[in-house]
């Protein structure tokens, strides 16, 4: 049976006392979309993420991480594939840290990872309108990098599709946000970007009637985490990798 030990990473890990500038370059550069945080004795304390470092706008700040740390998602290195999954759906990560029994960082897995060999092994039950958000938080175009920057600080989502006259034309991600060059001379009002200038605008999309699993492969296939759920030109709503995990 495959265990966390079998798809350990080195993961990004912080100082309490490191700056945020330093999350946030690690997490525009990295594949991790958090970093795991430590004490003086190299315990865990827990994890910031990606949104985290995007509420420090400047590139020069004395903004430490500490006032940031949530509790993180914590797996031994014999914990099974599937229980690893099933904490990071409980903390709605993408990643969890490895920690020894005096809770030191070993390092970590990538759900991403976990997700394709944990579908090969199991038949999801259901269909994407059993699991999927209809709530969805969608954007425009013409909305400005600055709104897309706020939408995603109210609401903590990774991603939003993005419509035009009721139409899917393209997603944008906080990923986008972070790796973007011009983003950061837009969040600081120096320059007028708009979603249309970052977004993507090739979108892989599923509808309401598929079977979960159906779903769960095209995540794998394309490397994305989200799917707009779409009733021929409708959006119905969204479904990700810890939606899909429910119908296990």
């Amino acid at each position: 049976m495959k265990s966390a030990q079998d798809f350990m990473l080195e993961i990004p890990v912080l100082k309490n006392s490191d700056g945020m500038t330093k999350a946030r370059q690690i997490l525009r550069d990295d594949q991790f979309r958090e970093a795991y945080v430590i004490d003086s004795k190299k315990c865990l304390l827990g994890y910031i993420d990606i949104t985290d470092a995007l509420k420090v706008k400047a590139t020069k700040s004395n903004i430490t991480v500490e006032g940031y740390v949530k509790e993180a998602a914590a797996v031994q290195s014999s914990d099974p594939i599937e229980t690893v999954a099933q904490v990071m759906r409980k903390y709605r990560t993408d990643s969890a840290a490895i920690v020894n029994p005096d809770h030191h960082i070993l390092g970590g897995v990538l759900l991403s990872d976990l997700f394709p060999v944990i579908i090969s092994r199991h038949e999801l039950s259901g269909y994407v309108s059993d699991c999927m958000s209809k709530n969805v938080v969608t954007a425009t175009p013409e909305d400005s990098v600055q709104n897309i920057y706020t939408r995603i600080m109210e609401t903590g989502y990774s991603a939003f599709p993005v419509l035009k006259k009721k139409r899917l034309v393209g997603v944008i991600s906080r990923r986008d946000l972070i790796s973007s060059r011009a983003v950061r001379s837009a969040l600081t009002g120096h320059t007028h970007k708009t979603i249309a200038d970052v977004m993507k605008h090739d979108v892989v999309t599923i509808g309401s009637d598929e079977p979960a699993q159906v779903a769960a492969q095209l995540l794998v296939m394309h490397d994305v985490s989200r799917l707009p759920v779409m009733e021929e030109d409708n959006l119905l709503g969204i479904v990700d990798r810890h939606d899909l995990l429910a119908g296990l």
